[in-house]
């Protein structure tokens, strides 16, 4: 957006942007969820901070890797387990349910979505509130697993570590050592986090899923994501080809930047709640404690 343009602005244009093109497909990623407390993967450049994430060929093999895993994310799933959606995933469920968009896919494995009420969803990355066994496929809830890594691992509840992205943690190397890691409670086969690791593919139904929602959208309005993973670029590159215009509501430079019909530079909390008051969407929280008309983006 150009320097000195307002939010109210900003709002403006995305509200006219939704109004032509009211069966938009929405892509969200992780600048969605700063608001609710949880840490994203990039700088404002799209730049990755840290070291590189486990990748998922290594968890499965190795033994070493997986206790590494449990234990960054026995001290800092807590955080993520207590984050509660924002203003901004509120209104892109108020403008769902006002038929104001078409469909939201998501590259977020926090769940937020679903608890601010969407429904016309799909999780591209799965969902770290679920964990599944290798060996037999039992499904568990992440919270069941927390209780057993902390009976397991008492002396780790005092562990001081900064947060990390989705539930990880910067754990003193040290402190994994001794870890004991969780097993299957059926068959004591290896339990992984029911979400797409690096390193892997998104699960082929998903992936025709989320071309069948792009497929039948008019337009492509991107949410907090630099778009630097493919698997939420190609939805750009898609839309590009049949010629369908995109929009991107996002706090730094985007992989698509050449691409867009319109780029705000702004915060998804304050300004998707302005779009949904413009356009009469409701969400459950009443406006007024969602909208803040201070200041400019």
């Amino acid at each position: 957006m150009a320097e000195g343009f307002s939010i109210d602005d900003g709002a403006d244009a995305l509200a006219s942007f939704l109004e032509r093109h009211p069966r938009a497909l929405v892509l969200t990623g992780a600048g969605l969820s700063t608001a609710s407390g949880i840490p994203d993967y990039r700088d404002r450049d799209g730049v990755r901070r840290g070291r590189l994430p486990i990748q998922g060929p290594e968890f499965r093999r190795d033994r070493a890797i997986q206790r590494r895993y449990w234990a960054r994310s026995m001290v800092g799933w807590p955080l993520l387990a207590r984050a509660a959606p924002n203003a901004g995933h509120r209104a892109l469920a108020a403008l769902e349910a006002g038929a104001r968009l078409g469909f939201i896919l998501t590259q977020n494995v926090d769940g937020l979505h679903q608890q601010a009420g969407s429904h016309a969803l799909l999780e591209l990355h799965g969902n770290i509130h679920h964990v599944s066994c290798l060996g037999c496929g039992a499904r568990f809830p992440r919270a069941f697993v927390q209780t057993q890594l902390e009976a397991a691992n008492p002396a780790l509840l005092a562990a001081m570590a900064a947060p990390l992205p989705d539930g990880d943690a910067a754990l003193d190397p040290d402190a994994v050592d001794g870890v004991e890691i969780p097993a299957c409670v059926h068959c004591g086969g290896v339990l992984m986090p029911d979400v797409v690791f690096f390193g892997d593919n998104v699960p082929p139904s998903r992936t025709a899923c989320a071309l069948a929602q792009m497929e039948a959208a008019d337009a492509l309005l991107v949410v907090g994501s630099s778009l630097m993973v493919y698997s939420g670029f190609r939805f750009c590159r898609l839309a590009q080809a049949a010629g369908k215009p995109i929009a991107a509501v996002n706090l730094g430079r985007t992989r698509a930047d050449e691409m867009l019909a319109l780029k705000l530079e702004a915060s998804a909390e304050r300004l998707l709640p302005l779009v949904a008051h413009r356009l009469q969407a409701h969400p459950a929280a009443p406006f007024s404690d969602l909208i803040d008309h201070r200041g400019t983006m």
